[in-house]
Parts: structure tokens; C-alpha cells; sequence
């Protein structure tokens, strides 16, 4: 959907409220019409309330999935802790889809390992939903999903069907156990030395902390998958999403356009120029 006002929000209506945890909700929504939003998995939009402000939040939904897209908010401070409160039929002004997302044309064809952390699986399940969606133009699917703890799992329902589902291989660890808990103990990369991988054909797309991404990125190097074979999502402060305040810039590159999905190559000189 190309926005006749970069600056200026389109109202949606809240038409589903899903409860993921205790902080976290999707929220189904619909622009007016039934209007696509046309992004690409991966991208973000804007959010806003008149008199709380204006917040980037990832879009959790395919763009196979028409006329509706989902939101999944983590209720952290006053802006979202209103969007919380909210109920079916309510309206929230959306600006966007904003930034690059992934390109499909880099999987396709490919084994693909998506490996998300906490949150993470929020922006992926909308590339994850997307390549299943046309599963017949992809090799081998294998998702690995780490959580700090059971009842911090999200869309708990897509994990059974994706465990259930003959044709995806699926990983999940938590990092605290509990009592109810039968599954496997330990950070996200404890998943990925087991795996047998042909590094050639395989292409990690990774979205989780900040803090998992140094791990990650060395485990995925141990298997002895390359670089250009890698794709990350970065997680910035943006705030206009058009790259003109410049919250998000590490330095030359505006998150809020040229990412917030990287070839992991692109990070690797970014890393170098600081």
C-alpha cells in the first residue's frame, strides 16, 4: 500500500485481541476497507494514539494473510499500556509498512533455518507463515525458538501445529524450566551444534535481543555457514520511520530504511566503521 502522507496515520480498527502472555497481545487489525497493507515480511509500521504518542512495532502476520494484519505488542510503558486496554472495535492510527524486509528471492529454493529469541518470533512469524504459505518453493524448514521461560512462549497454538507438521523441523528451549515443563533446558544456541546442515544451500534469517545475536552468529559460524548465507533483523529505537530524525542511525545507515533487515555482511562493516 503506498501512503498518500508519509506523516500522517491512517486509522485501523481493532477487529481481534489475542492474549499471547502476560505481556504481551496481537492485535488483528484492519485498515479501512479491508485494504492490504502490502508489506513485505519483515517490515514495520507506525503506531499511534492521540495524546500518547507514536511507537515502531513489527508486523507479525503474512502478506498472504489478506485484508488483515496482526501486531503483536509488548505492554512496556504508557503508549502501549493504552493499546492494551483496548478492545475489539477500537481504532489506532498506522503509519507505514516502513523499512526493508526480507527478500523472499534469497530463500526461495533454499533450506531455510530461522532461529528466533523471546520477542523475536513476533517480526519472523511473518516471514516463518510466509515461506510455509508456499512451502512447495522451499527445501528444508527448520525453526528454532528460545524463550527465557514456559509461560513466556508466544502463539502457542502455530508451535503445536508447527511441531505436528511432518515437512517443518522444530526446535524449542527455554532457559528456566518449571515444574510442567518436559521440553529441552538451555540457551537458543544449545539447538544449533546437533543440526546437520548443507551450509551451501542454507539461509539463516535470525530476529531475537541484542544480546543473542554475538552467539548466534558464532555457533552459525561453527557449522560453517557463511556470512552472505545469513540475514538479521536489528532492533533500533525509530521514531519517524523515514529516516529523517535520525534515532535509529548507526552511522551511515538509517535502521528505519536501510534495514530493519540486514544481509549479515552489511553488519559486518558497520561493525568495522565504529
Amino acid at each position: 500500500m503506498k501512503m498518500e502522507n508519509l506523516y500522517y496515520p491512517e486509522m485501523a480498527v481493532i477487529r481481534k485481541i489475542t492474549e499471547q502472555t502476560a505481556r504481551e497481545k496481537t492485535f488483528s487489525m484492519e485498515l479501512s476497507g479491508g485494504r492490504s497493507l502490502g508489506h513485505a515480511p519483515g517490515q514495520f509500521v507506525e503506531l499511534s494514539i492521540f495524546g500518547y504518542g507514536e511507537a515502531p512495532i513489527s508486523i507479525s502476520s503474512s502478506p498472504l494473510q489478506e485484508g488483515i494484519f496482526d501486531l503483536t505488542i509488548r505492554n512496556v510503558g504508557r503508549l502501549t499500556d493504552r493499546v492494551h486496554r483496548m478492545k475489539k472495535g477500537d481504532k489506532l492510527g498506522i503509519r507505514g509498512p516502513f523499512g526493508r524486509g526480507f527478500d523472499l528471492n534469497a530463500f526461495r529454493g533454499r533450506d531455510i533455518l530461522f532461529i528466533a529469541g523471546g520477542i523475536g518470533l513476533a517480526p519472523l512469524r511473518s516471514l516463518i507463515d510466509s515461506c510455509i504459505g508456499q512451502r512447495q518453493d522451499y527445501g528444508r524448514i527448520i525453526i528454532l525458538y528460545g524463550s527465557r521461560s514456559p509461560e513466556e512462549l508466544m502463539f502457542r497454538d502455530q508451535l503445536s501445529i508447527w511441531q505436528n507438521r511432518e515437512d517443518i523441523e522444530y526446535e524449542v528451549t527455554v532457559d528456566r524450566a518449571d515444574s510442567s515443563w518436559t521440553g529441552k533446558q538451555g540457551v537458543i544456541t544449545t539447538l544449533i551444534p546437533p543440526l546437520q546442515l548443507d551450509t551451501d544451500r542454507t539461509v539463516a534469517a535470525v530476529v531475537g535481543p541484542p544480546v543473542m545475536y554475538k552467539f548466534v552468529m558464532m555457533s552459525l559460524k561453527s557449522k560453517g555457514l557463511p556470512p552472505e548465507n545469513i540475514y538479521m533483523s536489528l532492533e533500533r529505537r525509530m521514531k519517524c520511520g523515514v529516516g529523517k530524525c535520525g534515532h535509529c542511525q548507526i552511522n551511515h545507515s538509517y535502521v528505519c530504511q536501510d534495514g530493519p533487515v540486514y544481509h549479515y555482511p552489511e553488519v559486518l562493516k558497520m561493525e568495522e566503521a565504529l
